[in-house]
This record gives structure tokens, C-alpha cells and sequence, in this order.
């Protein structure tokens, strides 16, 4: 499980005085509390707990942006270097490939013709393929696939 796997690795950060894993895994613990909280449980499931670094790397992501285009480098390379610690416990990405071929598997089951009709598909879309992959690039492709 997830969860004790991530527990292990925080006591090897701390004998091994690795500080940026121990800053990225003690928000991973934070972020798996806060999860277990919305839900009103202490024990969640590798699903959850993979949705919540999901969105921890997100907002790494865009705080990476923002201090870049900030010209703070040093904050930038503090949330590069967690975001890489976070991305060691997310799934693999799917490949631009991968992600059209399900996207066209989805939009024929949908029947959806256009862009107008994303609304049929997303839905779908964020539940096969939330885990592989981020809603953005999901978007991004059925831009790709679909005519306005």
C-alpha cells in the first residue's frame, strides 16, 4: 500500500538526512491527512492517495511558473526538486499516443462530433484516465481531436 510505503521512506529521509525527501514526503503525509479528513477516515486508499499527489505536483507545477516568471530561481529549484520526489510515487504518464488512442475509444462511445459536446466526454475521460494523466492534457487533446 501507498501509505506504508511512504511511511518507510519518511524513517530512510530521516536517518539518511535527506532534506528535500523529507521536506516532499512530510507534505505527502500532510496531503494524505487531509485527504483521509475530507472523507472522514484515516485509512485511504492507494486511489486517493494518488489523487492527492496528483494534485500536489499540480500546484509544484504551477508554483514552479510562477517564481520563474517572479525571476525566483531559488524557490523555483525548492519546488523542482519535491516535485520530483512526488513524481517517484505517481504512476507513469501516458504517452501523446497512449492518450489519443483512449480519447478516440471515448469519443466514439460518446458520439460526441465536436468541441461543443466536451461536456459528454471529459466526465468519461477524467474517470478511465484521472489516474494516467492530468485534465489539462486531456483537454489539450480533444482540442487536437475534435473541429470547434
Amino acid at each position: 500500500m501507498l501509505v506504508e510505503t511512504i511511511n518507510k521512506d519518511l524513517i530512510n529521509a530521516m536517518k539518511a538526512k535527506d532534506e528535500v525527501g523529507l521536506r516532499a514526503i512530510r507534505a505527502i503525509k500532510s496531503a494524505f491527512l487531509l485527504a483521509g479528513t475530507e472523507i472522514g477516515t484515516k485509512d485511504i486508499s492507494d486511489e486517493i492517495a494518488i489523487k492527492a499527489m496528483q494534485k500536489m505536483a499540480k500546484q509544484r507545477k504551477d508554483s514552479i511558473d510562477i517564481f520563474l516568471k517572479e525571476n525566483r530561481t531559488d524557490l523555483a529549484q525548492k519546488e523542482q526538486e519535491e516535485l520530483k520526489v512526488i513524481e517517484t510515487y505517481l504512476p507513469a504518464s501516458m504517452s501523446k499516443d497512449e492518450l489519443i488512442s483512449e480519447l478516440k475509444k471515448i469519443i466514439e462511445l460518446t458520439g460526441a462530433v465536436s468541441m461543443k459536446e466536451v461536456g459528454k466526454i471529459m466526465p468519461m475521460a477524467m474517470k478511465q484516465l484521472g489516474s494516467k494523466t492530468d485534465g489539462k492534457s486531456i483537454n489539450e487533446t480533444l482540442r487536437e481531436l475534435l473541429p470547434a
